[in-house]
């Protein structure tokens, strides 16, 4: 458990960096320059998920609450919403225009999906963790960059791509899942 709490800590402390740790961000993009900077951040990044992975692995399991039987189907739906939205918050959408956070309210709704399907301590403490994140990062955000200005409107053909694009990916995490991650789907 410590090496899947390890691994949480590394990527939820990298992603802090832009709301707690400016000064910081600062000085090393003033060092090494921004494009480093990012991959830098990037490679941590990475780094930080495999030891999540590897730390999920490793963790004895022990049931916490057993999950509702329709727990699954509600993960599918849920888990597609996240990452419709995870998508929508780097593409010009009018998901853009109602919604201020949609990458972090994605990967909310991405983690309350999974507490639906799964009740063991190591999803408990990953997917809990990554919705307490999220609600956190929401908070930051508002409170460093002030009002909200909303973005115009656009085509409706950008809403419907992004959903388009959300679905295939669902499907390739769906298919894949169990490669990328470790753990079926099914």
């Amino acid at each position: 458990m410590a090496i899947l709490f390890l691994g949480i800590a590394l990527f939820f402390g990298l992603h802090m960096i832009p709301y707690f740790g400016q000064a910081l961000r600062t000085n090393l993009i003033g060092k090494i320059g921004a494009l480093p900077y990012k991959g830098l951040f990037a490679l941590a990044s990475l780094c930080s998920f495999v030891v999540i992975v590897m730390g999920w692995q490793s963790v004895d399991v022990i049931q916490i609450y057993s999950p509702p039987v329709w727990g699954k189907h509600v993960t599918f739906l849920f888990v597609l919403i996240g990452i419709i939205l995870f998508i929508a918050s780097n593409a010009p959408t009018n998901i853009r225009r109602i919604l201020r956070h949609p990458q972090l309210i994605g990967v909310t709704i991405w983690g309350i999906g999974h507490l639906f399907a799964n009740g063991e301590n190591r999803s408990v403490l990953l997917f809990g963790g990554f919705i307490i994140f999220s609600l956190v990062s929401i908070w930051a955000t508002n409170r460093r960059d002030g009002v909200w200005v909303k973005r115009d409107k656009v085509s409706p053909i950008s809403d419907i791509i992004t959903v388009l694009i959300g679905i295939g990916v669902y499907g390739i995490f769906f298919t894949f899942h169990q490669n990328i991650i470790g753990v079926p789907v099914m």
